[in-house]
């Protein structure tokens, strides 16, 4: 998510900052290369069920997957709405 973010990638808005808390980083990851990235947690799971668009097997928050060197590339689809009501009431505060 950082990455995305510093590279201004659109619809990865990020409202929390990276907390897993507003389904704003949602991402479509590669099969192949989902089955690369460490398991789900629980806050991440059921954050994904607040995702505006579908979620799918793939489905991940970027805020939680870490890219370094051990992972490598990956190939990530954006969706495209990332709106969440979630991510909608924490902008409203």
């Amino acid at each position: 998510m950082h990455v995305a973010v510093s590279h201004d990638v659109p619809r990865i808005t990020a409202d929390c900052g990276g907390n897993a808390m507003c389904a704003t980083c949602h991402i479509y990851v590669d099969d192949a290369d989902y089955l690369r990235l460490p398991p789900i947690a629980d806050d991440e799971d059921e954050m994904l069920d607040f995702t505006e668009c579908a979620r799918r097997p793939t489905s991940r928050l970027a805020c939680q997957v870490q890219v370094d060197n051990a992972l490598g590339a990956i190939t990530v689809e954006i969706p495209l709405d990332t709106e969440s009501p979630v991510a909608q009431s924490v902008r409203k505060g």
